[in-house]
């Protein structure tokens, strides 16, 4: 009895005890934790209620539910090849590269029905109807012309469906096995014709460096021997100058002397006696020589007889 009273008295605790808890469980099961780059499109009672950005957001019990997550990050598809037929009847596959981010949850929510299929298709008629104004020549070397085009045109096509569009890269261009073939081909002679004008350069080049060589080796040598001659030229016209100058000098000496002789004459004022001595000097010297015939002069007779005077006053003197 006691035991019972004890229940009955502790029962509404109990009962709030187990609200408080049912309560806590419903918060904790309905919070939601929306990560970053993320956003979740919340439906109330089935229409569009709103969308929640990073953080934590609770959702209410039996009336609000998240309708679709979606991500706000740059994404890349890649999609198989597409038959295409170019303006000249030549059938290629070409595989596309979309990159595209989602601008508006709600849209990308409620605008389309599976939208990777819609780009898919989307891309695929689009890029036919480029590469169909194209011939296949334009088309394998318009690859950015062609990527420039398919870009805008899907950009505008998703706008409403809350899809940016940044570029879209075009993978692969297949043409058919025989075209490859006949490429290939071309490729394989024209690369035999430029290693051709590549090798005739080479050896032209080459050409022109020796003959440029030899041309600079004569040149050299020329000079060379230009410069030898005109050393030789200069050392011969050098020892002429100073030849020249030395006999100059002689001279000069020579007149210096005979000037110097005539100045010590002039300052020892002879007589006719000192000048009919040197005159005898003279004619000693001139004796002296291989001639056989003397001719003597009339004032040297003169001086005969003044000789044999000075002898006879040396005898009476002595």
């Amino acid at each position: 009895m006691f035991g019972a009273m004890m229940f009955l008295s502790s029962g509404p605790l109990v009962v709030a005890l187990v609200l408080v808890i049912v309560i806590l469980v419903i918060l904790v099961a309905n919070l939601r934790i929306v990560p970053q780059a993320n956003v979740y499109v919340v439906e109330r009672l089935g229409t569009f209620y709103k969308e929640w950005h990073t953080g934590p957001h609770w959702l209410v019990p039996f009336i609000d539910r998240v309708a679709k997550v979606v991500t706000i990050k740059e994404q890349v598809v890649d999609f198989k090849p597409q038959p295409v037929i170019t303006k000249d009847n030549v059938t290629m596959q070409i595989d596309t590269v979309v990159f595209f981010q989602v601008t508006d949850a709600k849209q990308y929510t409620y605008g389309v029905e599976r939208p990777m299929a819609a780009i898919e298709n989307l891309s695929a008629t689009t890029l036919r109807n480029i590469i169909g104004e194209m011939e296949l020549d334009a088309t394998l070397t318009s690859r950015d012309v062609i990527n420039t085009k398919i870009t805008a045109i899907l950009d505008q096509a998703t706008d409403r469906w809350g899809i940016k569009v940044n570029r879209v890269e075009l993978k692969n261009i297949l043409p058919p096995r025989e075209i490859q073939d006949a490429m290939e081909k071309q490729m394989k002679a024209e690369r035999e014709r430029r290693e051709k004008i590549l090798q005739a350069e080479g050896e032209k080049k080459s050409a022109i460096l020796v003959a440029e060589g030899e041309k600079e080796s004569k040149i050299l040598r020329a000079q060379a021997e230009k410069e030898s001659q005109i050393l030789a030229a200069e050392a011969q016209q050098q020892a002429l100058l100073l030849r020249a100058e030395a006999i100059k000098k002689q001279k000069m000496l020579e007149a210096e002397g005979e000037a110097q002789a005539l100045r010590m004459l002039n300052d020892a004022a002879p007589n006719s006696k000192i000048i009919q001595l040197k005159s005898l000097e003279a004619f000693a010297k001139a004796a002296d020589g291989k001639a056989t015939k003397i001719i003597i002069p009339s004032e040297l007779q003169g001086l005969a007889g003044l000789t044999a005077a000075l002898k006879g006053i040396s005898s009476e003197d002595n």
